[in-house]
C-alpha cells in the first residue's frame, strides 16, 4: 500500500514541481512518468530506512502521511534532477 501511495504522490509532486519551475517542465506525460519513478523511489527507500516503525503502517494516518510525502519530494526531486539533465545536454 506505500508503494501505491507513493507512485500516486510521486506523479503529483513531478507535476507540481514542473508548473512551480517552468525551466524544468518536461510536459504532463513526462513529469508524471519522472515522478511516478521517483515517488516508487522515494516510498521504497523510506521503507526501506524504517520510516514504516517510526510512521506506522497501515491505513491509519500516520501510515498514509509517510509514503505521502516521501513519494511527493522523490518525484519532485527526480524532476528536478531529470529536467536539469535535459537543460544541460539541450544548450
Amino acid at each position: 500500500m506505500d508503494l501505491l501511495i507513493g507512485i500516486i504522490a510521486g506523479a503529483v509532486g513531478g507535476n507540481a514541481a514542473g508548473g512551480v519551475m517552468k525551466n524544468l517542465n518536461l510536459g504532463v506525460l513526462g513529469n508524471s512518468i519522472v515522478g511516478i519513478l521517483g515517488g516508487g523511489i522515494g516510498a521504497q527507500a523510506l521503507s526501506m530506512m524504517g520510516g514504516d516503525a517510526v510512521a506506522g503502517s497501515g491505513l491509519d494516518i500516520a501510515g498514509i502521511i509517510g509514503p505521502l510525502l516521501s513519494g511527493g519530494v522523490g518525484g519532485g526531486a527526480l524532476l528536478a534532477v531529470i529536467g536539469t539533465i535535459r537543460n544541460a545536454i539541450g544548450k
